[in-house]
């Protein structure tokens, strides 16, 4: 690549960053407290609250990973002020989760759990997105235990700590409630477009009362 080619090639790309993030060529490893063990034979995905037929879905380890496999390239912005472009994710996506384990109508938002208690909230139109992942694989290859081995959420339009890491559920709510982050200071909707990144910066309506 020429020397003019390899500068319009690095505007195209700054163009493609959302305001305040830098390019990151690698991914790092970003997350709060250890790496749980992987134990296939305790692992379970569980989809439960205000489900349309009153029950809680549950999957192991085998039947999830016989889910159909689906991918998609999209890009990964971080809180912490990197994105990474460009990736292939592959998985099952969000919205054949919400297929097989609808929602009941009331429901406007969900709360997606991980190992350890962690949470992450956004609207229920934002986990369905066409372009929203339970992925397993990077650009091919399995996860690694660092970045979420066996599941992590992948929503490209929201900033990263929204797609949490190892992944165990996902519930339905007719109302939003905060999660893990989003009660400690993180912004209630977290778009990377608009900076949403702490909730000192949350309008009203933004999100439930700290």
């Amino acid at each position: 690549m020429g020397q003019r080619e390899s500068r319009e090639h690095r505007v195209a790309e700054e163009a493609a960053l959302p305001p305040g993030q830098r390019l990151q060529r690698g991914w790092p490893v970003t997350h709060y407290g250890p790496v749980p063990k992987f134990r296939p034979e305790r692992w379970e995905f569980r989809v439960f609250g205000a489900t349309a037929d009153g029950d809680k879905r549950v999957w192991n380890h085998e039947e999830f990973s016989a889910l159909p496999y689906s991918t998609v390239v999209a890009d990964l912005h971080c809180v912490t002020k990197f994105s990474m472009l460009g990736a292939e994710w592959g998985g099952v996506p969000a919205r054949t989760i919400v297929e097989l384990a609808p929602p009941a109508p009331a429901v406007t938002h969900v709360m997606v759990w991980a190992e350890y208690g962690f949470s992450a909230n956004m609207t229920l139109a934002d986990f369905a997105s066409e372009r929203s992942m339970f992925a397993t694989h990077k650009d091919g290859e399995l996860l690694t235990a660092e970045h979420g081995f066996p599941l992590r959420l992948i929503v490209p339009h929201l900033y990263a700590w929204k797609g949490p890491k190892w992944v165990r559920g996902v519930e339905y709510m007719t109302a939003d409630r905060r999660g893990f982050w989003e009660e400690r200071g993180y912004h209630n909707l977290g778009d990377p477009w608009r900076e949403q990144r702490y909730s000192y910066q949350e309008e009203p309506g933004d999100g439930p009362e700290l």
